[in-house]
């Protein structure tokens, strides 16, 4: 399963949740059940909710270096927001260049 989930992530970070979703239940036990935080996480912090389940079905839990694949996912996904606001910027809505 983890080969998988990697190649899926490579792809898309969605499309691995997706696949762990299906096929484990990796999600579940991450969230201890919850809905709400994983469907938020798909939606606005994938990165960070696709690290947050790896790391915790790796360990028992998430603690110590763990942490820091957390974070440096919840970067990944702030900065790609960030650059594609910055990219958006530059054009006005109905302008053509």
């Amino acid at each position: 399963m983890g080969c998988f989930v990697v190649l899926f992530a490579l792809i898309s970070p969605r499309l691995a949740l997706f696949f762990i979703l299906l096929f484990s239940d990796w999600i579940a036990q991450a969230f201890d059940g919850g809905w709400i935080l994983p469907v938020l996480g798909f939606f606005l912090l994938p990165w960070t909710t696709l690290a947050y389940v790896v790391m915790w079905e790796i360990g028992d839990g998430v603690e110590g270096f763990a942490w820091f694949i957390v974070i440096f996912a919840f970067v990944v996904d702030v900065l790609s927001y960030s650059r594609t606001s910055r990219a958006d910027s530059g054009r006005g809505y109905g302008s053509y260049r």
